[in-house]
């Protein structure tokens, strides 16, 4: 019986280090999305938001991994546990939370309208009357622009931003529609300065475009969504948030 008592305290005690040391897997879009994310030479993920990642896993004290997909693919990812938090500029919206939870925001962008040098003005619903506007799928875009737009302009939907990005340089499309940060880097780039220039931020409808970027999790998982908010706060307090952000920013990506 002492053998079997010893026998079991080591496969307990087993079980519980294996869980202690278990990664928290953070699950992002396998496309570029600079500032927030890219790969560099290496393959490997760099960015803002792979900063932040490493410095909220430092905090927790846990060891962290990527894991890469589709961006449609996010949230039935999260629910079959092939990782354990969406880390991958997802908007905290109504809809959204009657499948996941969300940790509190870390970082906000309004949404924003780019378009070809030479094309009209204005981001209304009139401005853009006979438009085709460029929206990546399953975005927070794709619900305001059938809200506000789609009785005025057309929607030209893709998987990845780059490829709306290559069809509005090509004039295939007159805008894209999509965070105001991400939009702001590709007209900074060779391939946008020539061609594009902003259109400005659209009327904010927080009911479909949120309140803020945060990490999305599975709704039984309180302990690790306690544990990322206060890491989140905690590297906000302690300096470690704005010495990133002065990395790939002249601003507090924070918001209000």
């Amino acid at each position: 019986m002492k053998l079997l008592s010893i026998l079991l305290t080591g496969a307990a005690l087993a079980v519980s280090s294996g869980a202690a040391n278990a990664e928290v897997r953070f699950g992002i879009m396998n496309e570029a999305y600079p500032p927030f994310f890219t790969k560099d030479a290496s393959g490997t993920w760099v960015g803002w938001e792979v900063e932040l990642m490493d410095a909220v896993c430092a905090e927790m004290k846990e060891t962290c991994s990527i894991v890469d997909m589709s961006w449609d693919g996010l949230i039935p990812g999260l629910e079959a546990k092939k990782f354990d938090v969406i880390w991958s500029s997802m908007s905290i919206t109504d809809e959204r939370k009657k499948t996941i939870d969300f940790t509190n925001k870390y970082y906000n962008t309004p949404s924003n309208l780019i378009g070809a040098r030479d094309g009209e003005t204005g981001v209304s619903p009139d401005d853009v009357a006979g438009k085709t506007i460029g929206i990546q799928v399953s975005t927070i875009q794709s619900d305001y622009y059938k809200k506000y737009f789609a009785d005025k302009a057309s929607e030209n939907t893709y998987t990845t931003l780059d490829e709306a990005f290559q069809d509005l340089s090509a004039g295939r499309i007159d805008y894209v529609f999509g965070d105001s940060i991400p939009l702001s880097e590709f007209l900074k780039s060779d391939f946008g300065k020539d061609c594009c220039e902003d259109r400005g931020n659209v009327k904010d409808d927080p009911a479909i475009l949120g309140s803020g970027i945060g990490g999305g999790l599975r709704k039984d998982d309180h302990a690790l969504l306690d544990k990322l908010n206060a890491a989140i706060a905690a590297v906000r307090a302690n300096g470690k948030y704005a010495e990133i952000s002065k990395k790939y920013f002249d601003f507090d990506p924070y918001g209000e």
